[in-house]
């Protein structure tokens, strides 16, 4: 099972957590099962970028992004090279480092 390490964030995550994610799941799904309240506010559908997040360690094993996504990325804040939707990340065998980004552009949060 892999290990996914989500570092602290102020709000959504103060100290960290290490969590175990489910092959064939999806990144947003495993942090909002462990009580991480990721925004998500088009219902993982890759219509938004609340749930945006920076691969640290693992992202060369996940399948690439696809244009749809990487449209929407264009419109998240802080966006780096190792970005990716949560929501469009589909957990494999290899441990992940993820990092939540201080804002997104979000007006409305979704109740995890």
């Amino acid at each position: 099972m892999p290990k996914i390490k989500v570092f602290p964030h102020p709000e959504m995550c103060p100290k960290g957590q290490d969590i175990d994610g489910k092959v064939g799941e999806t990144l947003c799904e495993a942090m909002l099962d462990n009580k991480i309240p990721i925004e998500h506010a088009c219902e993982l559908s890759c219509a938004c970028t609340t749930c945006h997040v920076i691969v640290r360690k693992g992202f060369q094993t996940l399948k690439l992004a696809t244009d749809e996504e990487e449209d929407m990325l264009d419109k998240a804040w802080g966006l780096e090279a190792n970005s990716r939707l949560s929501c469009q990340i589909i957990i494999g065998e290899e441990d992940l480092e993820i990092e939540l980004p201080k804002y997104t552009i979000n007006m409305v949060s979704e109740e995890v």
